[in-house]
């Protein structure tokens, strides 16, 4: 190794000396911590496990780079860097091992995600931002490989969207987009699109981005010959190296043991970044994994013994500790000391968080022993609680689970007996749920005033002989009107800059707001998803547009696994309230048809799904959305933007509720339940259904998720005694998730004269053409042969038989 020049410039050596040890120590507790960690999870005290151990050098270097208002979008090994930052103790990180629940003792996630996934809080108690740029920032880790890299890509534009866009209040967000957005991958991990997709969008935007490639050469089992093409990403990806003629990358290389090269290399990678606002790649090479993947298995199963003897040899912490012996700045006592220091440091916060995480759970173990020996004195199947009793005293170190199964199988043994030490044990069980729930349960959405169905409706209003206009032109006014109002807002995707999107939706914002706020992307849209993702955890206010709903299949993994799950894997310490903008509904042809729905729906518990019928609605749903913290997919309907409807004059300011249906026609004899453009044609149905004497109410749920929280269409059914859903999606999607929400979420079952009926597109997706259309989704004759047969069952002779045999 070679001396650390910049340092030793700034620093007297006494000091230099000093902030070197202090990283050996910070090093050495990391790799006890790795250590330990795998041995709790072998004894069962913990359930799985994945550590840095391997990585701790390159991590220091990266921490003395990273400044207080950047922020990190890492994986699961970054513990090194978190400790040295100063966000994460040793304690911690064994009450994350643990899955302690308490966020004051396990603030990464509070239990609700495998320990190693790191995360710092942005926001205060009631939700409102901590001041961002006085606090070191990292995104909140995810597992699946390479999903960190789409919000990496957000977090990183975030800073020349403050820098280069003027209006916005940076105060707490940003100093003049000065801010750096660091990312750490695995080498195996580059081999996922995820990687590469974002890798080129950095490089097009030209982003302060900096992505750390630490290579120890496998992927699991898997060596980087049969991952990697040359087995080098950094030599595939020359491509992309900056030149004097085009625009680039920064690509650097360095060797994961050696101290002063990674220390030199990540203070000029940190410059780079930051002062140019180019993103680099720096390949992180020859580190090693000392105790293989994971805790699921050994990597002596698939390491030959030439490799296991190199990685003993060239471990980063073994190097780091002869460099500082040899480079005369502590003595190998001194170290021993050091490392005998950790082992103490870290065995000792292992049993305090062991012994914090245990506390309280043994307490509640304790009063039902109590509990149970006075049930046991007074029931007749005393003999039998005595059992359960004894069985739950002989567990030394219970589970939540423990003690509740026993507590509740306890009350089968009394279930027909009547005393008051019975009413004891069932109030206690009720007392325990309603106390543990909310740890395993609460924030999947917002739980402050900000929540988007706080957010109270403003309808729209008209002048006197109000303009009929293009749903389009509604759509484009009142975006305007979002932009002049929220210069923190921002649109991009696919088409939608230049050309103002497919439908003209944006016609014209893009020369009045300019290339930043009303942005062209390339094909890519699991990336565009991370655009947002990673600006609105900074305060922006993105809308990402995908361009058709059935391309969000792109990029459903990435709402899923981080968008949807951000909150609630935060315990509503991070936010990101990011409105993606899509459309569809009747389009001919198998892609454009919808049916992702029932896989969205599924898929996304976390974020809003709106499904307005209109574009006055549409519009008011953005409005909405902007005033709150969650965040929502809004699908327009595909086939709505040349129809025509009047205008309102109160755009940017009207508001379609959140979670609330309406009663677009009050009727006596039927319910009929739908949404976007197939309430279209069933509200034309309702006319002809009329003639025949059939008076039916009509509701547009409008919000998919969250679904009717007012019960109006409970009530509704309640009057009529009869309920249809009508939807073009497939059999089982969102017609079955209807259902199941009125039948046996909101018990409506209770009112019905006729069995509930969904009426829905067939099992394929629609053939090319209008007849393909016609003959796969719900026609209008479709809809009213349908209510016609619920009708003739109710009563014959009002209503002969239909000679149709498909229903």
């Amino acid at each position: 190794m070679q001396p650390i020049t910049n340092l030793e410039n700034n620093l007297s050596f006494e000091d230099f000396k000093a902030e070197v040890i202090k990283d050996y120590k910070t090093a050495m507790i990391s790799r006890e911590c790795s250590l330990l960690g795998r041995r709790e999870v072998l004894t069962g005290k913990a359930k799985f496990g994945i550590f840095g151990d391997g990585k701790e050098v390159p991590q220091l270097a990266m921490a003395k780079a990273f400044k207080k208002g950047d922020w990190r979008s890492g994986y699961y090994r970054d513990q090194t860097f978190m400790m040295a930052i100063g966000e994460l103790t040793p304690e911690q990180f064994f009450a994350g091992l643990y899955a302690n629940t308490n966020i004051d003792l396990e603030p990464m996630s509070a239990g609700r995600q495998m320990g190693g996934h790191f995360v710092t809080h942005s926001l205060n108690d009631n939700g409102s931002w901590k001041d961002l740029t006085n606090q070191y920032n990292s995104s909140a880790d995810i597992s699946p490989t390479a999903g960190q890299m789409p919000r990496l890509l957000g977090l990183a534009q975030a800073s020349k969207i403050f820098r280069e866009v003027e209006g916005i209040n940076t105060t707490g967000f940003s100093k003049e987009g000065n801010e750096v957005a660091w990312g750490t991958i695995g080498n195996a991990s580059t081999s996922e699109g995820l990687f590469f997709e974002t890798i080129n969008a950095a490089g097009v935007l030209q982003v302060p981005m900096i992505i750390s490639v630490w290579d120890d050469e496998y992927g699991i089992s898997v060596h980087a010959k049969h991952q990697t093409t040359k087995e080098n990403i950094s030599e595939i990806l020359k491509g992309f190296q900056r030149d004097k003629n085009s625009k680039g990358y920064e690509i650097l290389r360095v060797k994961g043991w050696d101290y002063a090269n990674l220390i030199e290399t990540y203070q000029e990678a940190g410059a780079i970044a930051r002062e140019e606002h180019v993103p680099v790649l720096i390949h992180v090479q020859e580190l090693t994994q000392p105790q293989g993947h994971s805790t699921s298995g050994s990597h002596e199963r698939y390491k030959n013994t030439e490799r296991l003897e190199w990685e003993a040899k060239n471990d980063c912490n073994l190097k780091l500790r002869k460099w500082i012996i040899e480079s005369g700045i502590a003595t190998n006592e001194t170290l021993v000391e050091i490392e005998r220091s950790a082992k103490r440091d870290v065995r000792e916060a292992k049993k305090n968080a062991w012994n914090t995480f245990l506390r309280p759970i043994k307490k509640e173990q304790e009063e039902l022993i109590s509990i149970l020996k006075q049930v046991k004195a007074v029931s007749v199947n005393g003999v039998f609680i005595a059992k359960l009793k004894d069985s739950l005293a002989n567990i030394d170190e219970p589970t939540r689970k423990d003690i509740l199964s026993h507590a509740r199988k306890a009350l089968r043994y009394i279930v027909e007996e009547n005393f008051q030490e019975k009413k004891t044990l069932s109030k206690w069980i009720d007392s325990i749920f309603q106390h543990a729930q909310p740890k395993f349960s609460s924030h999947l959405y917002s739980e402050t005033q900000r929540s988007n169905t706080r957010i109270k409706e403003i309808k729209a209003t008209y002048d006197d002989g109000a303009e009929q206009v293009d749903g389009r032109i509604i759509l484009r006014d009142n975006f305007d009107a979002i932009f002049s109002s929220y210069p923190e807002a921002l649109v991009f995707g696919e088409d939608t800059g230049n050309i103002g999107d497919v439908n003209q939706g944006l016609e014209g914002l893009q020369e009045k707001y300019g290339e930043l706020r009303v942005a062209d992307t390339g094909i890519r849209e699991a990336s565009i998803i991370g655009q947002g993702i990673g600006m609105a955890l900074r305060g922006l206010r993105p809308i990402a547009e995908i361009q058709y709903l059935d391309y969000i299949l792109y990029a459903l993994q990435i709402i899923s696994d981080d968008l949807a799950t951000l909150h609630y894997r935060t315990k509503g310490k991070q936010k990101a309230p990011l409105i993606i903008r899509t459309r569809g509904h009747r389009l001919e042809g198998i892609w454009h048809s919808g049916s992702q729905m029932g896989g969205i729906l599924n898929l996304v518990k976390g974020v809003n799904l709106l499904v307005p019928r209109n574009m006055t609605k549409a519009a008011g749903f953005y409005n909405t959305l902007l005033l709150g913290d969650d965040p929502a997919i809004v699908v327009e309907c595909l086939n709505g933007y040349r129809l025509k409807e009047k205008m309102p004059n109160n755009l940017g300011n009207l508001k379609t509720p959140i979670g609330v249906v309406e009663t677009v026609k009050e009727g006596t004899d039927i319910t009929l339940v739908s949404y976007g453009s197939t309430l279209r044609i069933v509200q034309q149905t309702a006319k002809d259904l009329l003639a025949v004497g059939i008076d039916a109410e009509i509701i547009d749920v409008q919000s998919l998720m969250p679904f009717d929280l007012n019960q109006d269409i409970v009530k509704s059914i309640a009057k009529t005694n009869r309920v249809m859903i009508i939807d073009e999606d497939v059999p089982g999607g969102a017609s079955a998730y209807i259902l199941d929400k009125i039948l046996n979420e909101q018990n409506a079952f209770q009112y019905l004269d006729s069995a509930p009926k969904t009426l829905t597109a067939k099992a394929h997706r629609p053939a090319y053409g209008n007849d393909g259309d016609y003959f796969s989704k719900p026609s209008a004759e479709d809809i009213f042969e349908a209510i016609y047969d619920v009708m003739h069952e109710l009563s014959p002779n009002d209503f002969p038989k239909l000679e149709i045999t498909q229903f």
